[in-house]
């Protein structure tokens, strides 16, 4: 029973309602290193200033600014690799034909 629940979350695990992590190309490596990226400026802010809610601010901007990088950078380098696979794809078509 309770390994089934297990199952049924592990399986659609949404972020926010929205993204459906598990499904969407990048977006597990982007929430993770987007939250390693809020821990380490959110600490790095609290450790030279010692002002928590400031700390906070820098930590939720840090998830931000992390997440989407990581997002485009992925999403660029799928891209390109289906262009590739692409090119490569039609010039063995040409090959063959």
């Amino acid at each position: 029973m309770i390994l089934q629940l297990f199952t049924n979350f592990a399986e659609s695990f949404k972020l926010l309602g929205i993204l459906d992590v598990q499904k969407t190309p990048c977006a597990r490596e982007s929430v993770l290193y987007g939250s390693l990226g809020a821990v380490a400026v959110g600490l790095g802010h609290f450790l030279a200033t010692s002002r928590v809610r400031r700390s906070c601010d820098f930590g939720v901007g840090g998830f931000i600014l992390t997440t989407l990088g990581v997002w485009f950078y992925c999403r660029y380098n799928k891209a390109k690799l289906r262009i590739q696979q692409k090119k490569i794809q039609e010039s063995l078509r040409n090959k063959i034909v």
